[in-house]
């Protein structure tokens, strides 16, 4: 008996003294991976999340560029890590989502290899077409588009991305003749609307955004589910009577597998309030990108459902990644 009470109470101290540690969370600067380039549209989203987030937990969060083979190498950086609330990362659901598509070699499983902490924002690709264009929204450039006598060409950013699946669906749903043309960049696709090389292209709104405000190119409807906040007088496909072209484009939140679900936990709530700050909204939207801040249990349940629509998409079209 007297050896039980004293193994219990060495386990109650042990328990004792790690439950001090992580509440002490965090007592030193925290790495926070970006698997994009230094300077891209995602460096510049992650460092207005840091730059609060380092002021609420009273320490450094510093944003580390970690870009190459379509997020693997940032991801794979992150999965060594060690679970100790001190290094995540911030990506697009390329690296969750759409890489088991594009990369079907990638080194890793997105159910287990890291743990999800918050969807922080969705956005959502829209078609833009030229200045010139006799039309203005997506009934009129479905009648246009069938009243021409010769394929027309559309281009988004690479193989198996949302537009270029857009792009798909319009073909499927409506009879049209359109080529696609893939782009390493969705602003190059927009600048070959305006001098007459594309029909039209899909792009998000970060690359879109300024010819649109130039009157070089014209908005024609917002590809995802909802309106976004960020140019919310651009109706969606669905409510211009366009169906099937909705969904959602999300950046999210992940922590290396094994990290405690206290320190997960606390990243959420930090994170949520972050995202709440008007500035940080701000810069957001600036970026096309709509604030959520949901819990990991919604965020898994999220990433489930759209990687369940994205292999159905790619399936029944037969996409080929290049």
């Amino acid at each position: 008996m007297k050896r039980f009470l004293a193994a219990l109470a060495v386990l109650l101290a042990c328990t004792t003294v790690l439950a001090q540690g992580q509440g002490k969370w965090p007592n030193k600067p925290i790495r926070l991976i970006t698997p994009f380039s230094k300077g891209g549209a995602m460096d510049i989203y992650s460092r207005s999340i840091a730059e609060p987030l380092s002021k609420r937990l009273k320490q450094k969060v510093v944003v580390l560029p970690i870009p190459g083979d379509h997020t693997i190498t940032g991801t794979k950086a992150l999965i060594k890590a060690a679970p100790d609330g001190y290094t995540f990362m911030i990506t697009t659901m390329t690296t969750a989502v759409t890489n088991r598509f594009r990369v079907p070699a990638a080194p890793y499983s997105a159910d287990v290899d890291f743990i999800p902490v918050t969807q922080l924002s969705s956005g959502a690709v829209l078609m833009v077409a030229p200045a010139s264009a006799p039309y203005g929204d997506a009934k009129g450039f479905i009648e246009w588009a069938k009243a021409q006598n010769r394929p027309l060409r559309y281009g988004a950013l690479g193989s198996g991305s949302w537009g270029h699946v857009a792009g798909l669906i319009l073909v499927r749903d409506f009879d049209l003749k359109l080529e696609y043309s893939p782009y390493k960049d969705d602003a190059l696709a927009v600048a070959d609307v305006q001098k007459d090389a594309l029909d039209v292209a899909f792009a998000g709104l970060t690359s879109a955004r300024p010819r649109i405000a130039a009157g070089e190119v014209k908005a024609i409807a917002m590809a995802g589910p909802a309106r976004s906040a960020a140019m919310p007088d651009l109706a969606t496909f669905s409510e211009q009577g366009v169906p099937n072209l909705d969904l959602t484009i999300w950046v999210g939140a992940y922590a290396p597998p094994k990290t405690p679900k206290a320190v997960v936990a606390r990243l959420q709530r930090e994170l949520k309030a972050v995202l709440k700050m008007p500035e940080v909204r701000r810069k957001l939207l600036a970026l096309g990108q709509t604030p959520l801040g949901n819990t990991p249990e919604e965020f898994l349940q999220n990433q489930r459902m759209d990687t369940l629509k994205w292999d159905a998409l790619i399936r029944v079209f037969d996409i080929k990644i290049e």
